[in-house]
C-alpha cells in the first residue's frame, strides 16, 4: 500500500519533476508496481506539463501492456482499484521515504556484489563499474533553480533592513548606521581598553539595542556573568555601581526598561553548537559572544583552523536564524598602546575570523605613562565593511565607571 500512496503521489507533476532521475528509478519498486511506475514514467514523457488522474495511468498502461494474460489484467486492475481510494503520502515524506527505498536498493545490490568477490564467484570489478554506470543518471539530478527576486522595490527593501538595529554611539552612527539580522559584527581590543563596557553600552546604554526592542542575548565565558550585567546595569543607569548602591531605587527604574530585553548565561566550557541551540530556542535579535574565541574548539593544535570554523559557524547561525552575533576578541601585544589598528593584529587568526565579518570594530587606545590617569579617548578602527564599505578611525570617549560609549 504503500508504494501504491508513492505512485499517488508521483502522479503530481511538480512533484514528479523534482524527483525523476533523482534516486527514483522504477527498479526500487515490487515487481508488480514497478510496471505500473514504467506506464507512469512513459505518460509523464508523453504528455508534459500536466498532473495525471489515475484514470489517466490506467489507460497508459493498458496499452503498453495490451498482451496480459485474463488473470494478470485482473490482478492489476485490482491494484488500480487500491490506487484509486489510497490518500498519496505528503511530499517531505514521500521525498524520505524515496531517498530510503533507493538507498536500500543500491545498498542491496552492493551488498550481493561484495558477497560475490568474498566468495572468489567474481573476480572483475567490471560488474562494480556496471553498477555505477546503470545508477548514475539516477544520481543526476534534474535542477530547477528558483531564481531571487531582483526587483527594484525588493532590493531597497532588503537594503533598509540593514541597519534595523541603529547604534547609539554617533559618530559611529554617522559612518554606520545600524546592524540586522544576519550580521556577524566582530569586535577587537587589547586587555582593559573597554570590550565588555563596548558591547554594554551598545546594547543597555541610552537609545541602545535594548532600548530599541532587540531582544538580546550575552554568553559569557571570560568573566563571571554578573560583572558582566553589573556593566550593564551601569550602562542603562548612566550610574557607577557606587551610585547605583546609593540610589538602588533609581537604578531599578532606569535598569528595568531594558532588563526583560537582556539574558545573560555563564558559557564557560561551552562549544558552537550549544551556542546555535541557545539561539534556536530563544530566537534572540542580537547574540553577543564574550569572548568569541572561547567558544572554539581547543581540542586541535591549530588555532587558525578552529577559529576560522567556529567563525564560519557564527556566521551561519547569524544568517540562519536571522540575528546579529557580536564576536569579541582580543588584539595581539601588536596592538598594546596603538590608536591605529588594522586585522592582522587580530590574535589568534589574522586571516580566518576576519573573512567572515559583516563589521569589524578594532577599539584602540594610546599609551599611558605610568601614574597618568586613564586616558577616556577610545579610537574605533573600522578595518572591514561590509555594510557601506567605510573604513577609518572614529574617535570618541569611554565612561569606563558606567560603562558608556559617547561621541
Amino acid at each position: 500500500m504503500m508504494e501504491l500512496a508513492l505512485v499517488k503521489t508521483l502522479l503530481n507533476r511538480d512533484f514528479y519533476d523534482r524527483h525523476k532521475g533523482i534516486k527514483c528509478p522504477d527498479k526500487i519498486f515490487t515487481k508488480d508496481v514497478r510496471k505500473i511506475k514504467q506506464s507512469l514514467d512513459a505518460a509523464m514523457e508523453a504528455y508534459e506539463y500536466v498532473d495525471l488522474t489515475v484514470a489517466d495511468l490506467y489507460a497508459v498502461f493498458n496499452r503498453m501492456n495490451a498482451s496480459m494474460t485474463t488473470a494478470t489484467r485482473g490482478a492489476y486492475d485490482d491494484l488500480f482499484k487500491r490506487l484509486e481510494i489510497v490518500e498519496p503520502i505528503k511530499e517531505e515524506i514521500a521525498q524520505d521515504t524515496l531517498s530510503q527505498m533507493f538507498q536500500q536498493y543500491v545498498g542491496d545490490q552492493v551488498a550481493n556484489l561484495g558477497f560475490d568477490f568474498v566468495n572468489g564467484t567474481e573476480s572483475s570489478l567490471e560488474p562494480l563499474r556496471k553498477l555505477l554506470e546503470d545508477f548514475k543518471d539516477d544520481f543526476t539530478p534534474n535542477l530547477r533553480v528558483d531564481w531571487d527576486d531582483n526587483s527594484l522595490d525588493t532590493i531597497l527593501d532588503a537594503t533598509l533592513l540593514e541597519s534595523k538595529w541603529k547604534f547609539n554611539i554617533s559618530s559611529l552612527a554617522r559612518r554606520v548606521e545600524g546592524v540586522s539580522g544576519g550580521h556577524l559584527i566582530l569586535v577587537g581590543a587589547r586587555p582593559n581598553t573597554g570590550k565588555t563596557s563596548f558591547h554594554a553600552s551598545l546594547l543597555a546604554g541610552a537609545e541602545g539595542f535594548a532600548h530599541q526592542g532587540a531582544k538580546c542575548i550575552v554568553l559569557c565565558n571570560e568573566e563571571a556573568y554578573t560583572r558582566v550585567a553589573a556593566r550593564y546595569i551601569s550602562a542603562s543607569s548612566n550610574m557607577t555601581m557606587t551610585e547605583v548602591r546609593e540610589n538602588k531605587a533609581l537604578a531599578h527604574k532606569r535598569y528595568e526598561s531594558i532588563r526583560k530585553n537582556v539574558m545573560f548565561k555563564d558559557s564557560t566550557g561551552k562549544g558552537m553548537a550549544w551556542v546555535e541551540a541557545v539561539v534556536k530556542q530563544e530566537k534572540p535579535d542580537i547574540v553577543v559572544l564574550d569572548m568569541g574565541d572561547k567558544f572554539a574548539d581547543i581540542s586541535s593544535e591549530r588555532s587558525d583552523i578552529t577559529l576560522k570554523a567556529a567563525a564560519i559557524h557564527a556566521r551561519n547561525i547569524a544568517k540562519q536564524y536571522d540575528c546579529c552575533v557580536i564576536w569579541m576578541s582580543q588584539l595581539s601585544a601588536e596592538a598594546e598602546g596603538k590608536a591605529d589598528l588594522n586585522q592582522a593584529m587580530m590574535e589568534g587568526s589574522k586571516t580566518g575570523k576576519a573573512a567572515e565579518a559583516d563589521l569589524m570594530i578594532l577599539i584602540g587606545k594610546t599609551q599611558q605613562a605610568e601614574g597618568e590617569d586613564e586616558d577616556p579617548v577610545r579610537y574605533l578602527n573600522l578595518a572591514k565593511n561590509k555594510l557601506n564599505g567605510f573604513q577609518g578611525k572614529i574617535t570618541c570617549m569611554l565612561d569606563g565607571s558606567r560603562s558608556i560609549y559617547s561621541a
